[in-house]
């Protein structure tokens, strides 16, 4: 089936409404030909729709790895609104109500079109690895999507991002298709991904258009708090009643958001607090109301961020300054997701940066002896098999990568901590293996018998699975590790020099985003040494320029000829590489395909300029050895709109 069909057949109204982008089409078709494929798209830039249409077109269930539950919701929603069927798997999802989608998914009974997880989720929970396996013949796609959480190098690095690989080895024998999806990735992110996902270099498919040029970006350094914060209050009273998002990325302190909430609504501002100790059910309230124009303004931590889809936002202000280039371009892009200009401040002092390498960045490693610390309860005296609950502890998730890493501990399988919840058993073997140990914990009862963590752990969820037991109560999931050492001391200087040359790349990027904002003097150029940075070639950086079909031009004059010839209903590419029959290859500036026959339209707007007329000249040869017929040319001129028009008429009819 063509993809145009796909579109209209699951999504009839928005295939009325929009059309598919060219990268968005090339994506798809790269994921429909079965290739590992990196994405890289601006924010609002139609991911989701990407692994919409490519998920429907497999005809099979696609699991969506997903960062944050809100994201999760949202999509789920959407998807569900379509009639699509959709599971959704994270705390918020009653865990009974859990247990008898996933017991359907494994006998067949329930085939979803979508699973929505977190990275947690599959690194953590046996249950649902049990059921997919049963099901893998029927799995087509793996989207992973903010896939630079995945890399170490990245300032929204999550741990357990790294365990997709193992979960895929696990459960399938030869991998689906993996589609990666994000905005920002740094080179060596995206090396990190190819090397985990196995995507080579033509795999990798990067929109040249990453500029978010509607949105202006202004910097303002200054010497203290106070004057930041008076300026702040003064943006706020500039940008009345529009729609705003402001990013403090503390909680809890003075001048955190709970803070400028209090003092917001006591300037009659109707505002509220956004962070990662709301719960769901909170966060989506917030965003519906935001949504729904019943609240001003959120102050918000990076909780509130990637991917979460609110068209109209107007105006974001950082009150602190972020990580890392990458960092900022995400949460300023979610801005203007409607393609209407937006204004994004960005509020600094010195003392900013120097607190977020003190108080952020350090923060987020742990120390050798923190690390250690952490090894020695695992080990609690020994070695072996021990289980740990690494989800509800923040600083175990900081410091198991460091102790994988050296080879001190091991995962060994994702289990359940005691055995004692089941009950109702019906299965033989599981009835044995609970009669075996008195206290029932999952590691006595490995003790007791001749089974492996994995064996152990296979018997309980497929007994689940098959209906042959039940639980009485939360199923207490835990990860089932072996310690491999009895000492960590012999690793700490390779723990130490890990940790330094991770928060040396994170002092670099901030020190290099404060370069990038100090050197530049307007938001076009920011925009553009942004854009260099994530990889945008030189010859794209110019095209800056928005156009009604949603290209980007380099000159206002492009954009008046781009919107004649949209408003007039004629297909046009723009610098589409033209390859000759001399080998040789050049963009036109509008390529144009009508009546079965091929135009390219040049406008020539810079005569005056001596180079600019030497390159127009050869140019012109080419056209005139090779498609004299075919070239069409206007001229810099206030009556371009005419001219273009008529032009059109004479060349091509009405």
């Amino acid at each position: 089936m063509q993809l145009e069909e796909v579109f209209k057949e699951y999504f009839p109204q928005m295939a009325k409404e929009i059309k598919l982008k060219e990268i968005q089409k090339k994506v798809i078709e790269n994921v429909l030909g079965v290739n590992n494929t990196l994405a890289i798209l601006p924010t609002g830039g139609g991911k989701s729709l990407i692994y919409w249409l490519s998920g429907m077109a497999l005809r099979g269930i696609t699991i969506v790895v997903s960062p944050l539950i809100a994201l999760i919701d949202e999509q789920a929603e959407k998807l569900s609104e379509q009639n699509i069927s959709v599971l959704k798997l994270h705390s918020d999802v009653k865990q009974k109500e859990q247990i008898e989608l996933l017991s359907k998914l494994y006998n067949g009974e329930y085939t979803p079109s979508f699973i929505f997880v977190s990275p947690e989720r599959l690194a953590m929970d046996g249950l649902l690895e049990k059921a997919l396996k049963n099901r893998k013949e029927d799995i087509k796609l793996i989207v992973i999507d903010e896939i630079h959480c995945i890399s170490q190098w990245g300032e929204s690095f999550r741990p357990l991002y790294t365990h997709i690989p193992t979960f895929l080895n696990t459960v399938f024998d030869k991998w689906p298709v993996v589609l990666g999806l994000s905005a920002t990735l740094n080179v060596l992110e995206v090396e990190d991904i190819k090397k985990s996902f196995y995507i080579n270099d033509k795999n990798v498919i990067k929109d040249v258009q990453l500029m978010r040029t509607e949105i202006n970006l202004i910097c303002k350094h200054f010497n203290d708090e106070d004057e930041k914060e008076e300026t702040f209050w003064n943006l706020l009273e500039l940008h009345k009643n529009e729609k705003t998002l402001v990013y403090v990325y503390r909680k809890y302190s003075k001048r955190g958001v709970e803070d400028f909430s209090e003092k917001a609504k006591e300037k009659g501002i109707k505002s509220v607090y956004f962070h990662a100790d709301l719960s769901s059910n909170e966060k989506q309230n917030i965003i519906r109301k935001y949504k729904n124009n019943e609240i001003d303004l959120i102050f918000a931590t990076n909780a509130f961020g990637m991917g979460i889809d609110i068209p109209d936002i107007k105006l974001v202000i950082h009150f602190m300054i972020p990580e890392s280039i990458a960092q900022y371009y995400q949460e300023v892009g979610r801005a203007s997701r409607n393609k209407e200009t937006s204004n994004a401040y960005l509020l600094y002092t010195d003392k900013n940066v120097q607190i977020k390498k003190t108080h952020f960045i350090n923060k987020s490693f742990p120390s050798y002896e923190k690390i250690e610390e952490k090894f020695e309860e695992i080990r609690d005296g020994k070695t072996g098999f021990r289980n740990i609950e690494y989800y509800n502890d923040d600083t175990l998730q900081l410091c198991l990568p460091y102790l994988l890493d050296v080879g001190a501990v091991k995962i060994c399988a994702k289990a359940i901590h005691s055995l004692k919840i089941l009950e109702n058993i019906k299965n033989t073997d599981l009835q044995l293996a609970l009669e075996a140990s008195k206290p029932k914990t999952f590691i006595t009862t490995l003790k007791k018998t001749d089974y492996t963590p994995e064996e152990l752990s296979d018997l309980v969820f497929e007994s689940l699975l098959k209906g042959e037991c039940s639980v009485k109560r939360s199923l207490a999931k835990c990860l089932i590790v072996e310690v491999l050492v009895d000492d960590l001391k012999p690793f700490e200087q390779r723990i130490n020099e890990m940790i330094k040359e991770k928060k040396k790349f994170k002092y670099d990027q901030l020190d290099y985003f404060v370069y990038t904002i100090d050197r530049t003097e307007n938001s076009v150029e920011l925009h553009q040494e942004i854009a260099q940075f994530l990889g945008v070639s030189k010859w794209d950086l110019n095209k800056i320029y928005a156009t009604e079909k949603g290209d980007k031009v380099r000159s206002k004059s492009e954009v008046v000829i781009a919107n004649t010839l949209f408003n007039k209903n004629i297909p046009y590419e723009y610098e589409k590489t033209l390859l000759l029959s001399n080998g040789k290859q050049m963009s036109p500036d509008f390529t144009i395909q009508l009546s079965g026959k091929t135009y390219f339209l040049e406008h020539i707007g810079m005569l005056n300029n001596e180079q600019y007329s030497e390159r127009w000249l050869e140019k012109r040869k080419l056209y005139d050895k090779f498609y004299k017929e075919n070239l069409l040319i206007t001229y810099e001129s206030p009556n371009l709109a005419t001219d273009a028009l008529n032009l059109i008429k004479k060349f091509i009819g009405n």
